[in-house]
């Protein structure tokens, strides 16, 4: 989506604070001895309460109002009464919704309780890849270019990225041109970033894995080489400088 007005950029607001905040009170709400069926839940009935309607729900008929993905899960895990967050889990919830036309996309990883397997570097190594990943975007600039910082930054800290999968456009649809922003450096690919675009970045970095491979439900993903599997996301606008992240108001930074 390329944002040509006002109404744009405050129905894109709007959907992204409803995202945003529902992803924050999420992360806090989850706890050991929950299942993932009972926070998604909550968070259904966040995304209701601002009269968004689950993205994945209405696009791919997901199980679930949010992607709940635990440890080895690298994405689009499905809720379940029977999966038990525990103590230590590295936990990732990725929320999307629509709202009056717009959507927007964010997601976060954190570990739950004590870190019993040595994995919050992990996660910060994430957060912290996908803030000056972000800060790096403008007008202009290759596509590639943050794709091969994410990738960079990664293998510095002795992690990998998973290579099929990607940040992409949104905005008017879930997924949206410029779709595939890898998170390494595709030379072929000679996009650059345009002004008044909006588009959702993530990282997806691995402790040993990097591809992801479909589970028979047809959504949950793993890594082809196990390991834990971590993703931070923000729906941000490009602009001539810094871009405006949308969904700021979900804290991740914070945590």
């Amino acid at each position: 989506m390329i944002i040509t007005d006002k109404k744009d950029i405050q129905g894109m607001q709007q959907v992204s604070d409803a995202v945003a905040l529902t992803l924050k009170k999420m992360l806090a709400y989850a706890s050991p001895g929950m299942s993932t069926l009972e926070l998604d839940t909550y968070g259904g009935a966040l995304l209701a309460e601002f009269g968004a309607r689950s993205a994945p729900n209405l696009v791919y008929k997901f199980p679930g109002f949010t992607c709940i993905s635990i440890n080895n899960e690298v994405c689009h895990g499905i809720p379940n009464a029977r999966k038990i967050i525990q103590h230590g889990d590295v936990l990732n919830i990725d929320v999307s919704a629509e709202l009056h036309g717009y959507w927007s996309d964010n997601g976060c990883s954190m570990v739950v309780g004590e870190d019993l397997h040595q994995q919050q570097n992990l996660v910060n190594c994430s957060r912290n890849i996908l803030k000056n990943a972000i800060s790096r975007i403008r007008t202009g600039v290759r596509i590639n270019e943050i794709g091969d910082f994410i990738d960079k930054e990664a293998r510095k800290n002795g992690y990998k990225v998973i290579k099929n999968l990607a940040g992409h456009g949104v905005g008017r649809a879930l997924h949206e041109q410029p779709d595939n922003l890898l998170n390494y450096k595709d030379r072929q690919d000679t996009r650059r970033f345009r002004k008044g675009a909006v588009i959702a970045l993530e990282t997806f970095i691995n402790t040993h894995s990097s591809y992801a491979i479909t589970l028979p439900d047809g959504f949950t993903m793993l890594g082809n080489n196990g390991g834990f599997a971590v993703q931070h996301e923000h729906t941000v606008l490009v602009t001539d400088g810094l871009p405006l992240i949308l969904t700021e108001k979900n804290d991740i930074w914070e945590l």
